[in-house]
């Protein structure tokens, strides 16, 4: 994608419910009510993907762990009842086999088209994954998480798989007469160097969470010189919170409703939650605010505030619409082409940021597609008058 290209948007399906207020979507941990009032049903969840599908998103990105509804239920029951929008369905590495995660995606693409991506989720809390039965420790997360990749990827191809890996073992697999005319792409986050290699040699798209650009920018060359080592380039993506209104001041006082109402025992809590957990990536998102709420602001309108509670994705874009398309805009010309964003609530949240940022964000790559343009024809003019 060229860099003055618009990048593509999508948005986030709140399945362990909603509310004005952040909490935690993946690990067993005290949810407050605020952060609840909206429950996850199909109800409620297919309201939030019609209002993405309606405000322009491409895909929904479901998580999963112990605090969310199960996204291999849940989304085909919202294909079903949207048109459009995709489904970026994540799921726990090496809790299923590989053969039967592409069978259900296989089967998702056969009933529904190419409206589904693949999030795979390493695991990054111990005591999660020993509740869901998985006592490997980090890196070999990380290496079954490669070896079920290339199996799903190779079977999604039509390919017959056999591999006899240090976690996966699979036999003459293969899938029943495939949907291969849609290809389902692998999504993949992780910011340790085990993650980074993983990425490398099996991502489509590497999911990255809102540091500031500086950070981003770093990990982005990283590891296009890991994939191009290998004749790969995956392309990147972005999670990101949104506070975006009309002015910078009503979106800085909505911060700062959130700060002021947060549960100071919830986050004494998640933050000693967090540093038991062996995530590269939470131990980055921690690192932006250590824990205080004294010095949130951790680049130009990127704010930590909600990773004081929630784990994953701790910070938001942060300003009016014009400010927060141009920080989208800033990563996009760092190489992200995809973001992931959210805000609370999800349903009305996803409206105002459909039909107030997205607009401004494609209004700044057609600008600068036309000064890309305008340089070249200058450039070719000048060199024929030479």
């Amino acid at each position: 994608m060229p860099l003055s290209a618009a990048p593509v948007l999508h948005w986030f399906l709140p399945t362990g419910g909603d509310g004005r207020d952040p909490g935690g979507v993946t690990a067993v941990q005290g949810r407050t009510a605020a952060a609840t009032r909206r429950l996850a049903d199909v109800d409620y969840l297919a309201q939030v993907a019609r209002a993405a599908e309606r405000a322009g998103f491409a895909k929904l990105l479901t998580p999963v762990g112990l605090g969310c509804v199960d996204p291999w239920v849940l989304t085909p029951a919202l294909a079903a009842l949207t048109e459009r929008i995709g489904f970026l369905v994540a799921f726990r590495a090496g809790l299923s086999q590989p053969t039967l995660i592409a069978q259900q995606a296989d089967t998702f693409r056969r009933l529904f088209g190419d409206r589904i991506a693949l999030n795979v989720v390493t695991g990054g809390d111990p005591a999660e994954q020993r509740a869901y039965g998985d006592p490997l420790p980090k890196d070999e997360r990380y290496a079954r998480s490669g070896e079920l990749m290339q199996v799903v990827r190779e079977l999604l191809e039509g390919r017959q798989v056999d591999l006899t890996g240090r976690h996966v073992h699979v036999e003459s697999a293969r899938l029943h007469d495939p949907a291969l005319a849609a290809p389902v792409p692998l999504y993949f986050g992780g910011a340790s160097p085990a993650a980074e290699e993983v990425a490398a040699h099996h991502a489509d798209v590497q999911l990255l969470w809102g540091e500031p650009p500086a950070a981003v920018a770093e990990r982005i060359g990283r590891l296009r010189e890991k994939a191009a080592l290998l004749g790969r380039a995956p392309r990147f993506g972005l999670r990101l919170h949104v506070i975006s209104r009309d002015t910078a001041a009503e979106a800085w006082g909505e911060a700062d409703r959130i700060l002021a109402g947060l549960d100071q025992e919830a986050v004494r809590a998640s933050q000693e939650r967090f540093a038991r957990m062996d995530s590269t990536g939470q131990a980055r998102m921690t690192a932006l605010h250590g824990g205080s709420a004294d010095h949130l602001t951790v680049a130009p309108n990127l704010w930590a505030g909600i990773g004081l509670v929630r784990e994953g994705a701790g910070t938001a874009l942060v300003g009016s619409h014009d400010e927060v398309a141009a920080r989208l805009w800033e990563y996009r010309r760092l190489g992200v082409e995809e973001f992931v964003l959210s805000g609370y609530p999800h349903l009305e949240e996803a409206y105002r940021v459909g039909e107030e940022v997205a607009p401004r964000l494609r209004a700044l790559a057609a600008a600068s597609a036309a000064a890309s343009a305008s340089a070249h024809v200058g450039t070719g003019t000048a060199g024929e008058a030479a």
